[in-house]
């Protein structure tokens, strides 16, 4: 059982920056990818970028466009998601995930364990 706890979401302004963490428990990760991903209202759950054990990442080109980034603290059982000159359509409710594979389709119904997600604003 892996047990995941978000934060850093909040209310921020266009071309603004945010850090979200990922709190994970429960059992030991090493061979888990922890991964995020983002819901708006009326859409479906998307992919946003995952990181391995030994730091290997990926984000998501089309949700990213270059401007998030996935990182993981093993010491600290820890993922971040740095996000940066967001923009309103990047509102949503941000999911940290947990997958024990290396590698994943980007797919949310592959997913093992969700958080129960943090809210990200980005007024105009």
């Amino acid at each position: 059982q892996v047990n995941l706890l978000e934060s850093g979401g909040g209310l921020v302004r266009t071309g603004d920056s945010l850090r979200l963490s990922c709190q994970a428990s429960g059992t030991t990760l090493r061979e888990y990818l922890l991964g995020w991903f983002r819901q708006a209202p009326g859409k479906q759950r998307e992919f946003v970028g995952s990181v391995y054990w030994n730091g290997n990442s990926i984000t998501a080109s089309e949700t990213s466009k270059g401007r998030f980034r996935v990182s993981r603290d093993n010491a600290r059982n820890t993922a971040y998601l740095q996000l940066a000159e967001l923009q309103p359509d990047d509102t949503a409710v941000y999911y940290c995930a947990a997958l024990r594979s290396s590698t994943s389709t980007g797919k949310a119904e592959e997913w093992e364990y969700w958080g129960r997600g943090t809210q990200v604003t980005v007024s105009a």
